[in-house]
């Protein structure tokens, strides 16, 4: 801004036009003036001692910037704040900034910033040019302890895991760190993931098909071959005896011309030798999960037996890698 200090002018650029009450006063202002420019609307006080100098609403890196800058140079960002600053897809939208805090600073909750103490800080942040952020397998686990439903965190987990933001390892020692404060829905969520199922629909398929007293053990994620040694496509579910494959098409992955060609290859190649698949969206599993489950039933009832008579087998799970 035209009017400010020199110095406060690069601080606040630095800072996108986020300021603390200590930074203002060094640059020459004093508490009326700051009362008065947020009186005359000019400047926002948005949180105790610290001001926007500017009108509107923040965006998002403005609130991470201020509610760090309130929370202390020692403050690390996590949760779904982290995770959006990481550039996770499937979060629930919120204005909350979290962070963490030695357990010795006495700092509050207050407006949008939550501040919550720890007895150990995360060991692995990233840095920012204004606020470290909390490793991902931390950020997640911090989110999923806030969230009171089992769908978004699924979401979360299998993101973390399926795009490499962080490994089942790594998951694991920060969910046990946790111990058994409020981490139920993360302990399920991690829980699916290791049974083979690598996304939140895949996840509301396999409780769906669960409770059917028709259907045996699905096969999930499993990798297919013919008998002759030669790869197929990977489905998302598959019953070995009726070879029925299926496939959950979320538009998150269907939304480019070259995503469907490919969708429309895997569907071609496994149908190609004979196998029956059976493509289910997450919209059709949460509206009607009975419907889902009888149409596969139904299908798996029509073909008892035709997975003995295909040249297409199960090939052996490749092992996980060995922790280092």
């Amino acid at each position: 801004m035209r009017d400010l200090p020199p110095e406060l002018a690069t601080t606040t650029e630095r800072q996108q036009q986020i300021a603390t009450r200590a930074q203002l006063l060094a640059a020459g202002y004093n508490d009326m003036y700051l009362y008065r420019q947020a009186r005359r609307g000019r400047w926002q006080r948005v949180l105790p001692a610290t001001y926007a100098l500017v009108t509107g609403v923040l965006t998002d890196e403005q609130r991470r910037i201020s509610a760090a800058l309130y929370a202390g140079p020692q403050a690390q960002l996590t949760g779904l704040a982290a995770l959006t600053w990481y550039g996770f897809r499937q979060l629930p939208r919120t204005a909350d900034v979290h962070l963490v805090v030695p357990h010795e600073v006495r700092r509050r909750s207050v407006g949008y910033a939550l501040v919550r103490r720890a007895l150990a800080l995360d060991a692995r942040p990233r840095s920012s040019a204004l606020y470290p952020v909390c490793s991902p397998a931390r950020a997640v686990v911090d989110a999923a302890r806030d969230l009171r439903e089992l769908r978004p965190v699924r979401a979360i987990v299998a993101e973390s895991i399926q795009r490499g933001f962080t490994d089942l390892g790594t998951l694991d020692e920060e969910i046990r760190r946790a111990r058994r404060s409020r981490t139920a829905l993360i302990r399920m969520a991690y829980a699916e993931v290791l049974a083979g199922t690598r996304s939140a629909p895949e996840a509301e398929l396999r409780e769906c098909l669960a409770g059917s007293a028709i259907l045996p053990e699905v096969r999930w994620n499993p990798r297919l071959g013919t008998s002759d040694g030669a790869a197929l496509p990977t489905p998302d579910g598959y019953l070995t005896d009726s070879a029925v494959a299926l496939e959950v098409d979320s538009q998150e992955y269907h939304f480019s011309p070259g995503d469907w060609a490919r969708t429309l290859e895997r569907h071609n190649e496994l149908s190609r030798h004979g196998v029956l698949v059976l493509h289910v969206t997450p919209a059709q599993l949460r509206q009607h999960p009975e419907r889902i489950r009888r149409t596969v039933e139904d299908a798996h009832e029509s073909r008892r037996g035709v997975g003995l008579t295909l040249r297409v087998r199960v090939r052996p799970a490749v092992p996980e890698p060995a922790a280092p």
